[in-house]
């Protein structure tokens, strides 16, 4: 998921972007609200965690403008101020969640999980792709009988060309998703970890399940698709 964090103080940001990244997310960091507002309107985010008590722009107003503009990704507030009417106006401003601070990274990442389900309309957080299966929510990957280990980052790039499943995505595509990054031509980076994953789900005796789409990029397709 990409998200993108906004908080004015340092050290917060710092933690939490980090527990963020290491649990498999991409993010992005403002420091004030004004930052917050220029980063989603020239960025493509999956959920925003802002804090209410920002310079420049506070949180709420920032929502209150974005929900104007139509924006319906999911967003959490995350602040210090824990009493009812805070609450209520954080959510009526179009927030979709609220944690007072302090929290644990465990619980905002929690958090992010069942807005992540409650934005795909509640369907199934399980993709399958063949006899592939991938829980978004529990974060395991399952092939057959079989259980397959994943780092974070491999796990975030499969959840991404699996969701994409069986169209092919490009290496530009995966790059500025996985790493966000600007796609640098003389990587290898994508064909690294594609080999990692290869490894890991298709097996001796098992049917192929990601294929190169040359001078395209990668497909995750089940056996009987063409």
């Amino acid at each position: 998921m990409k998200i993108l964090l906004a908080d004015d103080d340092p050290k917060l940001l710092r933690h939490l972007a980090a527990g963020l990244l290491e649990a498999g997310h991409v993010v992005d960091c403002a420091h004030d609200g004004a930052e917050a507002r220029w980063a989603v309107e020239n960025g493509a985010y999956e959920a925003l965690v802002l804090d209410i008590m920002m310079p420049q722009i506070d949180g709420v107003t920032l929502v209150r403008g974005l929900r104007r503009r139509g924006l319906s990704i999911p967003i959490i507030f995350i602040t210090a101020r824990g009493e009812v009417r805070d609450r209520v106006a954080g959510l009526d401003a179009g927030g979709d969640d609220y944690l007072v601070k302090p929290f644990s990274l465990d619980e905002l990442l929690a958090r992010l999980r069942a807005l992540g389900r409650r934005s795909r309309g509640g369907v199934s957080h399980t993709l399958r792709v063949g006899d592939l299966e991938v829980d978004l929510v529990a974060r395991t990957v399952s092939r057959g009988q079989r259980q397959i280990e994943l780092t974070n980052r491999e796990f975030a790039l499969l959840e991404f060309i699996a969701q994409a499943s069986p169209k092919t995505v490009s290496k530009t595509a995966i790059v500025e998703h996985v790493w966000d990054q600007h796609f640098d031509g003389g990587t290898n980076v994508v064909n690294v970890y594609i080999n990692y994953l290869r490894s890991k789900i298709d097996q001796p005796g098992e049917s192929s399940l990601i294929r190169t789409i040359r001078g395209v990029g990668f497909a995750l397709v089940p056996p009987e698709a063409p």
